[in-house]
């Protein structure tokens, strides 16, 4: 009987032989995204909660060769209405229009469009209301931003070279 850690070996070996080699690893495709990208300095909370999830999972920029460039849009919708009007739970839609570009050159290396939503409950009192619209807020900047460096990451073979 298989153990899940030698379907795990196995797999590895296999990955290996067909030429993968991990993004971040040693000479790994994208590798250089580390520390390396300057981001647009944002203009409010959103742009705020962007940013600082970029700069964590990709590092605040050392040496810069790469500058992001954003544009975010977002839009709160209520649903879930009872009887007397009353709405009871909210969709917080957002969508970043992104580029990449090398700092050398002016080039655009890439780029592209995030779409994801979040939604919160609006039945406590106004300030937990208040409290759960900010963390969808703070939620969906994070899931654009984890988006975006999973494309940057995915793609980096492609224009990073």
């Amino acid at each position: 009987m298989w153990s899940p850690d030698r379907r795990s070996f196995v797999l590895l070996l296999a990955l290996g032989g067909c030429g993968f080699t991990p993004a971040y690893a040693p000479g790994g495709a994208a590798v250089e995204l580390q520390s390396t990208i300057r981001m647009d300095d944002p203009t409010d909370k959103n742009g705020f909660d962007f940013v600082e999830r970029m700069e964590e999972r990709l590092g605040k920029p050392v040496v810069e060769k790469y500058e992001l460039t954003y544009q975010i849009e977002s839009d709160t919708v209520g649903f879930g209405e009872q009887v007397d009007n009353t709405t009871t739970r909210y969709n917080v839609t957002g969508t970043i229009e992104w580029g990449l570009v090398d700092l050398a050159t002016g080039k655009r290396l890439t780029g592209g469009r995030a779409t994801t939503f979040t939604g919160y409950s609006a039945t406590g009192s106004t300030v937990a209301g208040l409290t759960a619209e900010e963390d969808a807020s703070y939620r969906l900047m994070r899931s654009l931003a984890d988006q975006i460096v999973t494309r940057l990451t995915a793609t980096s073979a492609i224009w990073n070279q």
